[in-house]
């Protein structure tokens, strides 16, 4: 499958979910002196999330086009020794402001890979903040993930945040495993 069509399924499944589609913004972030590039998909929001902005929507997916090259998100010394780290890539998001949470992001994600991309449930594995047993009892109890399947991580990999300060909070991953030769 090429790019192009997990872009249009990913926005067209979230628009069926009530969210607006919305244009990435620039990779150069407009009135932030904080960051040089736009490094994250939330980035054009940032304002919504720190209060200082009301959004009209309270639901919103975007394609956004990212350059990690320093700072908190610094993947430099991973690039070209695993497949998924990369300096320059496109973020797709579905984002909610104040309109939903936990329970919801974790189902349409769920749905969306496994409905829409027919992604084998048993080859998908998530993982959780450490002592988030609200997640961890959401994935197993709603989207029927197997106990085993549910590996829980530390702040260095599950517990998102925008900087030293600001929004932040534990979050949830999902990785499929290619198998033994992949690594």
């Amino acid at each position: 499958m090429k790019s192009s069509e997990v872009r249009r399924k990913f926005v067209e499944f979230f628009e069926g979910k009530d969210h607006a589609a919305m244009r990435g913004s620039s990779l150069i972030p407009l009135n932030d002196a904080t960051l040089l590039f736009t490094n994250a998909g939330m980035v054009q929001f940032k304002s919504v999330f720190l209060g200082e902005q009301e959004r009209s929507a309270p639901r919103a997916v975007t394609v956004q086009k990212c350059v990690r090259a320093g700072g908190k998100h610094n993947d430099l010394e991973n690039v070209g020794h695993t497949a998924r780290h990369h300096t320059f890539f496109e973020m797709l998001g579905n984002f909610s402001f104040g309109d939903y949470f936990k329970r919801d992001a974790i189902i349409w994600a769920w749905e969306f890979l496994t409905e829409v991309m027919k992604l084998p449930k048993d080859k998908l594995w998530v993982t959780v903040f450490l002592d988030d047993d609200e997640a961890a009892a959401l994935w197993r109890d709603v989207a029927g993930v197997s106990p085993d399947r549910i590996v829980r991580l530390g702040e260095k990999d599950n517990f998102w945040s925008m900087g030293d300060t600001g929004p932040c909070g534990p979050c949830s991953e999902i990785l499929i495993d290619q198998g033994p030769e992949v690594g």
